[in-house]
C-alpha cells in the first residue's frame, strides 16, 4: 500500500529531475502564499486578491500552448533551465519592489504575469521529460511521486509561508523562494544527458503553429482526455476557495492561519499519497477521476458552513485528499494515452486545464465574497462543483467508462 520509489531508486536523472522540482515547488509555495498576502496588506480588497488570477489567465494559455509546441522541438532539459531561470528573476523583482518603502501593486500584477508565462514554459518540458524517463509500467509510480513532491511542498510552503511572513513579511518569503530557484538550478545542469534521448530535429517538420493545431487535434479526439480537463477546470473555477485565505485569516485574527488553511488541503492530499500503492491496482480511472472530484465538492461545500478554524481545516484536509485522488489519476491517464512526440503539447493543455480553473476561480470567489460574503462564495461554488463533474461524467461516457491500457498489478 506504500509509495512506489522504485524510479528513484533505479534512475539518476529521474532523481535528479525529482530533486530539482521538490526544491522549487516548496519555494513557489511560499510565494504562492506571499503575493496574495502581501496584496490583500496593502489594498484590503478580496476582488483584488482574486484579480491576480484574471491577469495569470492570458499568459497561462498562451504561453501554455506555445511552451507546449516549443517542448516538442527543442531540448527539453534546456528549456527547464531556462524557465526556472526566468522565475528565479521574477522573484528577484518581487523581493525589490517588497523591499521598497512603498510597494507597489502593479509591480506585483506585472512580475505575476511574467512568472505565470515562464511557467507555460516550464510545466510542457518538466512532462514531456518526465515521461521519457519513465518506463510505461512506471506511470502510476511516477504520477504518485510527482503529486506527492508537489503535495509536501503544499504542506511545508504555506507553513512556512505562514512564518516567514509573520516574523520578516514579503521579503522574507521572497528570498527563501528565489533561493530554492537557485537550489534547483544546480540538481537540472546536472541532469545527465546520455539519459535523455534529444528530439528529433525539426527541419522536416511544419511550423510551429501546425505542430500545434495537431496537438489541439488530438486532445479533442480523446474523450477520455477531454474529460480529464473539463473535470478539472469545473472543480477548481467553481470550488477553489484560495483567494479567501487571506481573509478569511484575518477573521480568526492570526496571520499564521493563511499558511494553515492551504496546508490543510495538502496534509490531506499527502497521506492519500503517502499511501498510494493501491493506485497501481485501479482499472476504472474514468470513474475514480469523477468520483473523487465530487467528493472534493462536497469537502468545499462543508468549508462555506464550518463554525470554526478546526473544522474549516478537517474540510480543507477532505478536500485535497480527494484533489490527489483525481490527480494521481489523471496523470496517469495522460502518460498512458498520449505518445512522447506529443508529450509536450499535451502537457501544455493539460497545465491550461489545472491553472485556468484555479485562476478563474479565484477571480469568482474574490468578487462573489465581496457582494455576498465570505461563506457564501464558498458553499455556492461547492454546489455548482459538484453538479458540474457529475454532469461531465454523464455527457461524456467514454471518459466515464475509461479503463487502464496498461496491465495491473496483481493484488
Amino acid at each position: 500500500m506504500l509509495i512506489d520509489i522504485g524510479p528513484l531508486r533505479h534512475n539518476t536523472a529521474f532523481r535528479r529531475l525529482f530533486a530539482s522540482q521538490f526544491i522549487s515547488g516548496l519555494g513557489t509555495m511560499v510565494s504562492y502564499v506571499a503575493v496574495p498576502w502581501q496584496l490583500y496588506q496593502l489594498t484590503r480588497s478580496n476582488a483584488l486578491v482574486g484579480l491576480l488570477g484574471l491577469v495569470q489567465l492570458v499568459p497561462v494559455v498562451v504561453c501554455g500552448l506555445l511552451g507546449g509546441a516549443l517542448a516538442d522541438r527543442v531540448d527539453r532539459r534546456r528549456l527547464l533551465i531556462g524557465s526556472e531561470a526566468l522565475m528565479a528573476l521574477c522573484l528577484a523583482g518581487l523581493l525589490a519592489n517588497a523591499l521598497m518603502a512603498t510597494p507597489s501593486a502593479l509591480a506585483i500584477y506585472a512580475l505575476v504575469a511574467v512568472l505565470q508565462g515562464a511557467s507555460g514554459f516550464h510545466r510542457p518540458a518538466l512532462e514531456a521529460l518526465t515521461q521519457k524517463l519513465a518506463r510505461p509500467e512506471e506511470f502510476a509510480a511516477v504520477a504518485a511521486l510527482s503529486s506527492v513532491r508537489g503535495t509536501v511542498g503544499m504542506v511545508a510552503g504555506p507553513a512556512l509561508a505562514g512564518l516567514l511572513l509573520a516574523r520578516w513579511g514579503a521579503v522574507g518569503a521572497y528570498l527563501f523562494d528565489f533561493a530554492t530557484f537557485i537550489a534547483a538550478l544546480f540538481f537540472l545542469v546536472r541532469i545527465p544527458r546520455g539519459q535523455i534521448e534529444q528530439v528529433a530535429g525539426t527541419a522536416e517538420r511544419p511550423h510551429l503553429l501546425a505542430d500545434l493545431a495537431e496537438g489541439l487535434r488530438f486532445a479533442w479526439a480523446r474523450p477520455e482526455l477531454m474529460g480529464t480537463y473539463i473535470v478539472d477546470i469545473v472543480a477548481m473555477a467553481f470550488a477553489f476557495p484560495i483567494a479567501l485565505f487571506p481573509a478569511m485569516a484575518a477573521d480568526y485574527g492570526r496571520t499564521e492561519a493563511v499558511g494553515w488553511l492551504l496546508s490543510a488541503m495538502s496534509v490531506g492530499a499527502l497521506v492519500i499519497g503517502l499511501f498510494s500503492g493501491w493506485a497501481s491496482r485501479v482499472s476504472r480511472h474514468g470513474r475514480a477521476v469523477v468520483i473523487a472530484a465530487a467528493v472534493w465538492a462536497l469537502g468545499i461545500v462543508a468549508l462555506g458552513f464550518a463554525p470554526s478554524l478546526v473544522l474549516a481545516l478537517a474540510c480543507l484536509a477532505v478536500a485535497g485528499a480527494a484533489d490527489m485522488v483525481s490527480g494521481v489519476f489523471r496523470g496517469t491517464i495522460w502518460n498512458e494515452t498520449i505518445p512522447n512526440a506529443l508529450r509536450g503539447r499535451l502537457a501544455g493543455i493539460e497545465m491550461i486545464s489545472y491553472l485556468t480553473g484555479p485562476l478563474i476561480g479565484n477571480v469568482r470567489a474574490g468578487f462573489m465574497a465581496d457582494a455576498w460574503g465570505v461563506a457564501p462564495a464558498i458553499w455556492v461554488g461547492g454546489l455548482v462543483c459538484g453538479a458540474g463533474v457529475i454532469a461531465t461524467g454523464y455527457a461524456l461516457p467514454r471518459f466515464w467508462a475509461y479503463r487502464s491500457t496498461v496491465g495491473q498489478r496483481p493484488p
